[in-house]
């Protein structure tokens, strides 16, 4: 039986350039948005993180008034810390 060898593969340094040069030719190809278009995008995602921390900043008030509401030593809570 012949013993088939593997393929050599090049050095680390030109595997890492290959791909850098195939990134920035693929990076080419992208339809980068324009200005006004990423400053609506970018609002509407900050806009949409605030309403929904707004949200869980009431759920989070209104359940730690409920929690500190319970009678000091009676209460199922106080026994868990």
């Amino acid at each position: 039986m012949a013993v088939q060898q593997k393929a050599k593969k090049p050095n680390v340094f030109k595997r890492l350039g290959s791909f850098f040069v195939k990134s920035w030719s693929e990076l080419k190809k992208v339809s980068w948005p324009n200005f006004k278009t990423v400053l609506k995008n970018t609002g509407i995602v900050l806009l949409v993180v605030l309403f929904f921390s707004i949200i869980i900043f009431v759920g989070d008030f209104i359940l730690t008034n409920l929690l500190i509401s319970l009678p000091a030593g009676n209460g199922w809570v106080w026994r868990l810390w």
